[in-house]
């Protein structure tokens, strides 16, 4: 070794507002439970952490994108760089797409083409982080949101979902929150990580909340028409002529194709409030300096829409349906947790733990982290979603993975039950 280079005093530091950013995401606790899961277990790991259900096979996406994909890769006429708000074919069509459940006609103007859903987070929290500036986000809700708010310095006020009403915004909490700093609220519609679905009239008391109190609403729509229960998913910018909306969406669920990270942003915006404010133009600018998502698969999103067949969709929420019936139903076998609210949209539910049923178990984390290593089972605690000693549950998987999860969390049970 040089003992000159050792000895040498380097200016190097890592930015730690990375490492605590990076500690409250679903894939920084997931990290964790990995690392308990016991190496000596031969049994499959059951995945119902993480809302990711491309690796089964009952879930994999239309041939229709994949030639879609391949076509456009194959044309070789998009092998350039992407315009930095994305291509006009890819800005079209998801204008016109989003427009159909729409009072009003988007413009492929309105449409900012994004690396995933995370990528839009990334720019629209960004945008808005003015000096004093605060968001006000939802509990439980998707840590990515926090973490980013605090890497733009952007301050977080909650307002609570009430577990009683299917997880409603409480509008109380939220007009007690906002003050002259107060930028926008986000919802998350179908939930995650409540699995609701908000109905028509609630969203239209969120958006007059909004426009009473100045602010945009930002609509986290990536889980868009994965409904299956009473309430029809109604997009957010239905109420664009009430309050600024901006939807954030893209194909990785609805299309199931979560690793070709291709999302988008949407102004719903047809009183001009975001252009006055100079929201597009700084949208646009940070845009300018940002990563393009791959521009192949923009090229492919127009065929993706046009041919992919209903039935597909049908299909999966079908799957969806059947697999959050028996995870409602499997629940209700295990006294130590319960289900305020039977999930209806997205992949997910939010489920409530009794502590007092359980011997050596201190909270969620500790629950996830026992369960992981000693079932092989990973669920994600509801602390990293803001919800103390509750849990979000993923039924997005093959059936069979989730009976025996169920079976296995059953036995997890059994084994740690306070004696009576």
């Amino acid at each position: 070794m040089d003992m000159e280079s050792d000895n040498k005093k380097w200016c190097l530091k890592g930015n730690k507002e990375f490492m605590a950013a990076s500690s409250i995401t679903v894939r920084g606790v997931l990290d964790m439970l990995r690392e308990k899961l016991n190496p000596e277990d031969s049994r499959p790991l059951i995945p119902l952490g993480h809302g990711d259900p491309s690796p089964f096979s009952c879930f994999r996406t239309t041939p229709f994108a994949e030639i879609a994909v391949s076509d456009a890769l194959y044309s070789g006429d998009f092998n350039g760089y992407s315009s930095s708000v994305g291509i006009l074919p890819a800005r079209r069509a998801i204008a016109k797409y989003l427009s159909s459940d729409l009072p009003y006609e988007l413009s492929p103007d309105d449409v900012f083409m994004t690396l995933g859903c995370t990528h839009a987070i990334e720019i629209l929290l960004a945008v808005l982080a003015s000096p004093n500036a605060n968001i006000l986000l939802p509990r439980p809700g998707f840590p990515l949101y926090e973490a980013r708010a605090a890497y733009s310095h952007l301050e977080v006020r909650h307002f609570d979902l009430i577990p009683e009403k299917d997880w409603e915004v409480n509008l109380d909490s939220v007009e007690t929150l906002a003050d002259e700093n107060t930028v926008a609220m986000v919802i998350i519609n179908p939930g995650n990580p409540c699995g609701n679905v908000f109905k028509y009239q609630h969203l239209q008391k969120v958006a007059e909340t909004a426009k009473k109190l100045g602010i945009l609403v930002i609509s986290d729509e990536v889980y868009g028409h994965l409904t299956f229960g009473s309430n029809p998913f109604v997009p957010m910018g239905v109420f664009g002529e009430i309050t600024p909306i901006i939807t954030i969406g893209s194909i990785s669920k609805r299309w199931i194709v979560p690793g070709w990270r291709l999302g988008w942003l949407v102004t719903n915006d047809p009183n001009g409030i975001l252009k006055k404010h100079e929201v597009v133009d700084c949208l646009k600018s940070l845009m300018n300096i940002s990563t393009d998502p791959v521009t192949f698969i923009q090229a492919a999103v127009p065929q993706i829409i046009e041919n992919t067949k209903e039935d597909f969709f049908s299909n999966i929420v079908d799957i969806l349906r059947e697999a959050a019936d028996i995870c409602y139903n499997r629940l209700k076998d295990i006294p130590c947790i319960s289900c305020p609210s039977k999930p209806e949209g997205s992949m997910f539910v939010m489920v409530k733990l009794n502590l007092d049923l359980l011997e050596g178990i201190k909270d969620d984390v500790d629950f996830c982290s026992k369960l992981a290593e000693e079932e092989s089972v990973m669920v994600l605690p509801g602390s990293t979603l803001g919800f103390k000693h509750y849990l979000r549950i993923t039924f997005a998987v093959d059936t069979s993975y989730l009976t025996d999860g169920f079976d296995r969390m059953k036995a997890f049970y059994q084994r740690h039950a306070k004696i009576q």
